[in-house]
């Protein structure tokens, strides 16, 4: 198993990157906002040979709109990764399965080299999903054992734990192992 976190605002540019695989930065949420530190937090994986991600959080409507914003706002290198979060909102809403399907299949549209993965937790995989589409392959967040999550399907990433940081568990068996899956799309 590979150690990797994931970012947004509310953490450090300089985070710590010792004995990690990867990360995954908070790039865009809806069609309006883009993490202050985005630029930052990317320079600082990219620095340590990180393979890199960049997540978006869905809202619901706008779909395509949504998606041709992510991908303005994240650089587009080979093997970088592109995932969508999708959990519940502010508001107290989520996008439909339909939405977060037709979310996933218009990243791989407009990025067709890139590996595109569905985030969610337990409760909205085994009691909201209906369609189990996660595009590349699925992050899940259930906070047990690191790579134990309490799911039959296979997962290709695991948040298992928010404390201090969203902390996660990749299954691959080397970084040059994940690095070639991301780039093999």
């Amino acid at each position: 198993m590979l150690r990797g976190i994931d970012v947004s605002a509310y953490q450090s540019s300089t985070y710590d990157t010792d004995g990690l695989s990867f990360v995954f930065v908070k790039a865009t949420e809806g069609r309006s906002y883009v993490n202050p530190k985005l630029k930052a937090q990317t320079e600082r994986a990219r620095d340590a040979g990180l393979v890199v991600g960049f997540y978006h959080f869905l809202w619901p409507g706008n779909l395509s709109a949504q998606a041709e914003y992510f991908v303005s706002k994240t650089p587009e290198k080979k093997g970088d990764i592109l995932a969508v979060d999708w959990e519940t909102n502010g508001e107290g809403t989520h996008a439909s399965n339909s939405e977060k399907d037709r979310f996933i299949r218009k990243l791989k549209e407009l990025r067709p080299d890139s590996r595109v993965v569905l985030y969610c937790n337990r409760h909205f995989w085994l009691t909201v999903d209906s369609t189990s589409y996660a595009g590349d392959g699925l992050w899940i967040a259930d906070y047990v054992s690191a790579g134990k999550p309490r799911i039959q399907a296979e997962w290709r990433f695991h948040q298992y734990t928010d404390d201090p940081v969203d902390t996660n568990v990749a299954d691959f068996a080397s970084r040059a192992a994940l690095k070639e899956w991301a780039e093999g799309a």
